[in-house]
This record gives C-alpha cells, structure tokens and sequence, in this order.
C-alpha cells in the first residue's frame, strides 16, 4: 500500500516552487546538494509509461546540481540535474525512445530523445553524438561528456534534463529519486 501511495504521490508531481526549502534540493546559501548513495539499490519509477529507466552515466554518479524549476518559462532556474563525470565518459540513454535532436546550442554538443508519454530527456555537453533519427533502448550510447567548461568548472559534469511537452520536471523522478514525499502514518 506504502508503494501504491509513493507511485500516485511520483506520478502527480508538481515541480517545487523556488526558495521553498524542499528536503534534497538545493536551497540558496544553504551549500546542500542531494548525492544518492552509491550502494543502496534504488527502485527505477517510470514516469508515463512501462519503459524502465535507468541513469544516464555508468557507473551511478553522484549528482553535483540538483533540480530547481523556474516560476515562469523566461524565469532563472535549474532545468535539470549535473551529474558528476569524466571528459570521454560515455553518454547513455536513460530510457528508450528516438533521437530527435543531435547538434549544437550555444558551443556544446546536445542530445535530445523523445520517449513515450510525450517525455523527452537532454543531456550535455557531448560530443561524437549519435545521428538525429535513430532509435535508441536504455542504456545505448548517445557519445561521450565533452571537454567544455560549463557551470561545473573546474570539475566536469553531464547536465541531464527532462520535460513532459513544454514542463521541465526533475529527471531523478525517473529513478524515483525525486523530492521526498511524506505520507500520512496509519493510526495502530
């Protein structure tokens, strides 16, 4: 009953609204960031549809940026999580679906696949991408982290994003590593 109410809590997630002091996520000046621990198996929640997902790096890095929903579309935020990574790394598909961008924005390389349940996952920067058009399964190679300063320097970091059409939502959800969701205690 505890894993039916967490799935109908996951699956009606409302991205926080910022400087709300959510457990896990980053607050301002606070200096706290949410790495999930390495060695505790983490149930992989899809988000839409059956598809299993899994994390975008191998193996599960430790997340260096957290998630920080903008209050309006042109807003500042975080559209998505940094994950700790090395230059060369290989990229991977955190779930199945099809490529529907692969090129460059801004100077870094960008990979964008459509998944089904109208959910698309990005990840950068990358380089030696895969083609725009092709199918991938979770787990396919999408290229490799780049060597290209971004908001992780001096350390090197994939920033991995999701949306649902035009909503940014955090992508741990996708491994059911969103925010914490408290449920009532049933009386004894």
């Amino acid at each position: 009953m505890v894993r039916a109410l967490l799935l109908a809590a996951l699956s009606t997630f409302v991205p926080p609204v910022p400087g709300d002091p959510i457990p896990g996520n980053l607050v301002p000046g606070a200096g706290v960031a949410f790495v999930p621990p390495a060695a505790v198996a983490t149930p992989r929640v899809p988000v839409g549809t059956a598809a299993a997902w899994d994390w975008p790096l191998a193996p599960d890095p430790a997340v260096v940026g957290v998630f920080r929903a903008p209050p309006t579309p042109w807003s500042a935020g975080h559209r998505g999580v940094d994950l700790a990574a090395a230059v060369g790394q290989p990229v991977l598909s955190a779930g199945p679906g099809r490529v529907t961008f692969s090129g460059m924005v801004a100077g870094r390389g960008v990979v964008v696949v459509l998944h089904p349940g109208s959910l698309r996952t990005s990840y950068e920067p990358i380089d030696d991408r895969v083609l725009t058009g092709t199918m991938v399964q979770t787990g396919s190679s999408l290229g490799v982290v780049a060597a290209v300063p971004g908001h992780c320097a001096p350390a090197t970091c994939l920033h991995w994003g999701l949306r649902r059409d035009e909503t940014y939502l955090d992508p741990l959800v996708l491994l059911g590593l969103g925010p914490p969701v408290l449920l009532p205690l049933s009386p004894r």
